[in-house]
């Protein structure tokens, strides 16, 4: 990387960073916390507090992204960082779920990470972008561990009306990353500061990462609706969950950097790419084949660390593949559908993972999870991997997907 990728990967990898530890501090310990509020017995409504982030997240990353496209990546970062800041302050003042659900609801009004994302993509090379792609996921997965630790410690000394407060400061600090740190994105020529979204809809390659997207963030999260339960089975006590966590994340960070990089650099990508999501998958089928037969702690530890190499390779290579395959005019727009995917993928992974987990168990919820990467492996199977034109220049579509 030149001096300036670095600096772009490293300050926007860090607001990544403040805004998913931000979000993740909560996740142990909201469902618990909540029941303290007046109206707190009502599962419906904890459940609609926790989750109203993900739906305004995932109604806004379409026009955060397509107004990144019109008036700039900046500016709309740092709107969405206030509005994120401004959603923790209202949520740590609120003395009801009510309150809580409406502070919620502003800090998902904030959906940068189209944004994030496509300034990220301005600033980078093609040949660099996965690895600049990677640095952001490993803050994000890094940030996910750490918060399984810190969690409980902070709520204990702040209570979650503090945490929530202490978020809202952390996305403040997030706008002065941006302010001061990142670097200033050539502006768009005039004629292709808009872009459309129909065009991204329409273009097939897109849409293939975007099916890609959905199914992954969905697995992930329902396999959490069953996982934590099988390492307490395992004799794991749920306060030591991240003793496995950590692990897992920490090690596979260690082997994607020491295979998806030189891999990529030597024209292997999508090799590396379809076998991420077979080794997802094939994760999916041993939690499926182990769940009914008491699996030890090494068993499960080896099971996530698989899905964490997979995971990991995997959300650093198709955000990457979506900016290059992207027209730099249609850029933000095309990671705004991407990222609404994802937001959508979760709220389906959870949803639908609940109800497995009711109506058929952990059996039959690996299986779902099994056959959803089965089928996103014969959707990608025909892909082919984009050409490193220069940076903000699409790939001709003819080397980005078969015939």
């Amino acid at each position: 990387m030149t001096p300036l990728e670095r600096r772009s990967t490293q300050s926007l990898a860090f607001i990544f960073a403040l805004r998913m530890l931000g979000l993740f501090l909560v996740l142990p310990v909201f469902a618990l916390e909540a029941r303290k509020y007046p109206g707190g017995d009502d599962p419906a409504l904890v459940g609609l507090a926790m989750g109203a982030y993900g739906l305004t997240q995932g109604v806004l990353q379409i026009p955060f992204g397509m107004a990144s496209d019109r008036f700039g990546r900046k500016p709309v970062i740092i709107a969405g960082l206030l509005l994120f800041a401004l959603g923790s302050f209202v949520a740590a003042a609120a003395g009801s779920l009510h309150g809580l659900i409406l502070g919620r609801s502003l800090q998902g009004a904030g959906a940068i990470s189209a944004a994030v994302t496509a300034l990220l993509a301005d600033q980078t090379r093609d040949e660099v972008r996965t690895k600049a792609m990677a640095l952001i996921g490993a803050s994000i997965g890094l940030m996910f561990a750490v918060s399984l630790v810190l969690a409980p410690v902070l709520t204990a000394h702040l209570g979650l009306s503090g945490l929530l407060a202490l978020i809202g400061v952390l996305a403040l600090l997030g706008v002065a990353t941006v302010v001061w740190l990142v670097p200033h994105a050539p502006p768009l020529p005039a004629q292709k500061r808009q872009g459309s979204l129909m065009e991204v809809l329409r273009f097939s390659p897109l849409r293939r990462l975007d099916f890609g997207v959905f199914v992954l963030h969905a697995v992930q999260l329902s396999m959490w609706m069953a996982v934590p339960a099988l390492l307490v089975q395992a004799g794991l006590d749920k306060a030591l969950h991240w003793q496995v966590y950590l692990p897992a994340v920490l090690a596979s960070f260690f082997l994607m950097g020491g295979t998806l990089f030189p891999l990529e650099r030597r024209g292997h990508l999508k090799p590396v790419f379809l076998a991420a999501i077979a080794l997802v998958g094939l994760v999916q089928v041993g939690l499926w084949w182990v769940c009914d037969r008491e699996p030890g702690l090494w068993t499960l530890g080896l099971l996530l660390f698989a899905f964490f190499c997979g995971f990991n390779v995997l959300e650093a290579s198709q955000p990457s593949l979506a900016s290059r395959i992207a027209p730099a005019h249609l850029r933000g727009t095309a990671l705004g559908v991407y990222n609404t995917l994802q937001s959508l993928g979760l709220f389906t992974g959870g949803a639908v993972g609940g109800v497995l987990t009711r109506s058929v168990g952990p059996h039959g919820l690996f299986l779902v999870g099994s056959l959803a990467m089965a089928a996103w492996l014969a959707v990608a199977w025909p892909m082919s991997t984009p050409g490193r034109g220069a940076a903000g220049e699409p790939a001709a579509a003819d080397s980005i997907i078969s015939p």
